[in-house]
């Protein structure tokens, strides 16, 4: 079976099991994600979550987040871990945002990655996510499943992830699919181990065949 057979098959398993494929961190606009997502770095979603919900009170629109310090979004954010770097990051990518883009978060890669505090994982979620556009996030889940499905070679690296998935996967189901790793990852392709005896994808997936 070639790759991109291999991929549509999953892709088909996957939305069969997982009907509803979005995003598990809570925003209402593009900035919000970002700032979330960069909160999730060695942090579950769901605690990103919580501390997302004082943050986003207190600090309703990008342009109030530039303005407070980082000593107060440390204050919030810290049960995220790693406070300091992280409202660094947050406090500088705003005031970009706010100053370069009148508020509104860029919609291509190349702005993306200027942005302080953003790398490929959090460019391309904002880029399907919110923009539509072709994405591929290669988190942790996606990694680490998509090489025991064998429709990576097995590396760690995630932008070489990204870009061998891209080559097989259609642009148009991409995103989802990434989400969808998300969610199976968490209940069926674990990191500890995998339950293939209950897998929706063990019949075609190559760590199981």
């Amino acid at each position: 079976m070639k790759k991109t057979e291999l991929a549509i098959g999953l892709i088909e398993r996957l939305e069969g099991a997982y009907p509803i494929a979005i995003c598990s961190l809570d925003y209402d606009s593009a900035w919000q994600l970002l700032v979330s997502v960069r909160l999730s770095a060695q942090c579950t979603d769901a605690r990103v979550n919580i501390v997302t919900k004082e943050l986003f009170e207190k600090y309703p629109s990008a342009k109030a987040l530039s303005e407070a310090s980082v000593e107060e979004i440390t204050d919030i954010v810290r049960p995220c871990g790693l406070g300091p770097s992280k409202a660094r990051d947050i406090h500088a990518c705003m005031n970009v945002i706010v100053s370069e883009y009148n508020g509104k978060v860029p919609d291509t890669m190349e702005a993306l990655l200027k942005l302080p505090g953003v790398g490929r994982k959090s460019a391309n979620l904002i880029l399907g996510d919110i923009y539509g556009k072709p994405a591929v996030v290669a988190d942790t889940h996606c990694i680490r499943i998509t090489g025991r499905m064998g429709l990576t070679d097995g590396t760690k690296d995630p932008v070489k992830v990204e870009m061998q998935l891209r080559k097989v996967l259609p642009e148009d189901r991409s995103n989802d699919f990434c989400h969808r790793l998300v969610l199976h990852g968490r209940e069926i392709c674990t990191a500890r181990k995998a339950k293939c005896d209950i897998c929706p994808c063990a019949d075609i997936c190559r760590k199981k065949i």
